[in-house]
C-alpha cells in the first residue's frame, strides 16, 4: 500500500490541474451516518428514506407545510453543528493550500471541508448550513434566517432577500434537479483536470457518477489519472475506469499522501 500511495504522491506532485470528489466514506470517519451501508439510515429506517423520497413534491406543492416538517422533524444526521472535520478532510485542505488541488466536490451536505479549510467547494448535493432560492438561484446562509421565530409567527416560509421569492434548503432531495450552475461548472471541473482524487464514494450515484467518468474522456486530449481512496473495491475499480485504487480509510491514507507530496516538493510536511 505505501508504494501506491508514492505513486499517488508523485502523480499529485506533477499535476497541473488536480480535483477531488467526496462521498460519504469521508464524513463517517467524523461520526456522520451513511445512508445505504451496513449502519446506514435508510438501512435501519425505510420509512424515512420513503418520506425523503416525498420531501420535494411536498416542497413545490406546498413550502410552508415543506419547512414546517423540517423544523419540527428530526435531524437524520444528528448536530452537524457540533461535528468536526477529521484527518482526511483537512488533508485534503492542505492539498489546497499548497497549490495542488485545484478544487473539491462532494456530495456530503455535512460542511466539513469548509470547517477544514478548503475554499473551492462545489456541494454537489446541496449544503444543510444554506438555503436557496428556487427562482434566482442566490444561497444564503441558514443563520441569516430566524427560522423559528418565522414558524412562530406564521411567516413560513422564509422569502429571497434578492427577489422575494421562496426559499428551501440548500440541500438537493430525490427528485429534484442538481442546481444548474453548480451541475455545469462540476462538469466543467471534471473536463479540464489532469488527475482525480476519489474519497469515500462508489461513485454510483447519478449525475454525480458521471464526473469520474467525464474526467476519462477529457476535451482537452489526454485523460485524467483517476486515484480511488475507498474501503472497498468499486464500480469505478471494476470498470476500470480509476487507475487504481489505494484500499482503507481516508482519513488514514490522505495524510500520508500529502507527507510524501510535502517531501518531494520540498514544503513543510502536512501534521
Amino acid at each position: 500500500m505505501m508504494d501506491l500511495m508514492k505513486r499517488a504522491a508523485a502523480d499529485l506532485a506533477k499535476s497541473t490541474y488536480a480535483i477531488a470528489l467526496t462521498g460519504a466514506g469521508i464524513s463517517t470517519e467524523s461520526g456522520i451516518p451513511d445512508f445505504r451501508g451496513p449502519s446506514g439510515i435508510w438501512t435501519k429506517d425505510p420509512e424515512a428514506e420513503k418520506r425523503a423520497y416525498q420531501s420535494y413534491a411536498k416542497f413545490q406543492r406546498n413550502p410552508k407545510e415543506y419547512w414546517e416538517d423540517r423544523l419540527t422533524g428530526p435531524s437524520l444526521l444528528g448536530d452537524l453543528d457540533k461535528m468536526a472535520p477529521n484527518s482526511g478532510h483537512y488533508a485534503l485542505a492542505e492539498l489546497e493550500r499548497m497549490g495542488i488541488l485545484k478544487y473539491l466536490i462532494t456530495q456530503n451536505i455535512d460542511g466539513l471541508h469548509q470547517k477544514a479549510g478548503n475554499k473551492r467547494v462545489l456541494d454537489y448535493h446541496g449544503n444543510a448550513f444554506k438555503l436557496r432560492c428556487v427562482s434566482c438561484s442566490a444561497r444564503f446562509e441558514a443563520r441569516e434566517f430566524d427560522l423559528r421565530r418565522l414558524r412562530m409567527e406564521g411567516q413560513l416560509p422564509p422569502l429571497c432577500q434578492r427577489c422575494g421569492d421562496v426559499l428551501k434548503s440548500d440541500v438537493v432531495h430525490f427528485h429534484e434537479p442538481i442546481p444548474a450552475d453548480v451541475a455545469q461548472q462540476s462538469l466543467a471541473e471534471a473536463g479540464k483536470c489532469d488527475l482525480m482524487l476519489v474519497c469515500g464514494t462508489s461513485a454510483v450515484v447519478y449525475p454525480f457518477a458521471m464526473l469520474p467518468r467525464v474526467a476519462k474522456q477529457r476535451q482537452l486530449g489526454k485523460e485524467a489519472v483517476l486515484i480511488e481512496i475507498n474501503a472497498e473495491p468499486t464500480s469505478l475499480t471494476e470498470g476500470k475506469v480509476s487507475d487504481y485504487l489505494i484500499q482503507g480509510k481516508t482519513g488514514q491514507i490522505l495524510p500520508k499522501i500529502v507527507e510524501e507530496v510535502s517531501r518531494i516538493s520540498e514544503r513543510q510536511p502536512f501534521k
